[in-house]
């Protein structure tokens, strides 16, 4: 389980996070929900270890990893993150941009092989190993950031509005595509998005965020007994709150 309490950071007098408690189990995805510059990427940052908590805590299956007095560096949490941004390296290959991770992490070159060709498979790419990023879709290429952050094979998944530069058709095939690792891999799963949409497609549980701090939230049982109107005017009228 990821748990944050009490979760707070400040950039000079303005604070980004205040006082954030939330969890999310193993196979369960948690989308954060807010409108922009709400906190849920500071949030993301603080979880991930990119950020120092100011107070409260970060902890990974019982172990504290962030605090005003630990962090934990991010290549030791076991997590996965994906960004809006690709980063594709132009002159890697599918095959050696998913490698390169790996053989930092001192992985041998069998073991990269089998780990690579089996993410590949899971992503539904394993017959462009060989492509260079200029050579794939749209599509492909967000398969490919998937596969990056599964490689390492994360306990938990960071997504900070991943799918949000793809037409409609593409985010329904990648919503598609993780809701089906979710499930087969037992990943616990973090989902930043300003979009409702989202919610309704791929959450367990949605937190609404505001001015750093979380004004509500909601599971799936009690999202799934109101309508998408009703949802809609309660997104709203906590967002605006």
């Amino acid at each position: 389980m990821i748990r944050t309490a009490g979760l707070s950071k400040r950039f000079g007098k303005t604070p980004a996070v205040s006082g954030v408690t939330l969890s999310v189990s193993a196979g369960k995805l948690l989308c954060l929900l807010g409108p922009s510059g709400c906190g849920k990427s500071t949030l993301l940052r603080l979880i991930a270890g990119f950020e120092r908590p100011d107070s409260g805590v970060v902890e990974i299956n019982a172990q504290v990893v962030g605090s005003r007095s630990k962090l934990v560096p991010p290549n030791r949490r076991r997590l996965g993150m994906i960004f809006q941004d690709l980063a594709l390296w132009p002159h890697l290959s599918v095959f050696e941009y998913l490698a390169f991770g790996l053989r930092s992490q001192g992985t041998g070159r069998k073991r990269i092989a089998e780990q690579v060709r089996e993410v590949l498979r899971q992503v539904e790419l394993h017959n462009h190993m060989c492509r260079y990023p200029h050579q794939l879709s749209g599509g492909e290429k967000q398969r490919l950031t998937v596969a990056r952050a599964l490689a390492t094979r994360p306990a938990y998944l960071l997504m900070d509005e991943p799918f949000s530069s793809l037409d409609p058709m593409l985010k329904k095939e990648m919503i598609t595509l993780l809701n089906r690792l979710k499930q087969n891999l037992a990943m616990g799963v973090i989902y930043v998005t300003h979009d409702l949409n989202d919610v309704f497609e791929l959450a367990d549980a949605v937190a609404i965020m505001r001015r750093g701090v979380i004004l509500c939230s909601m599971d799936r049982e009690r999202l799934s007994s109101i309508s998408y109107e009703d949802s809609t005017a309660w997104y709203m009228e906590n967002a605006n709150a």
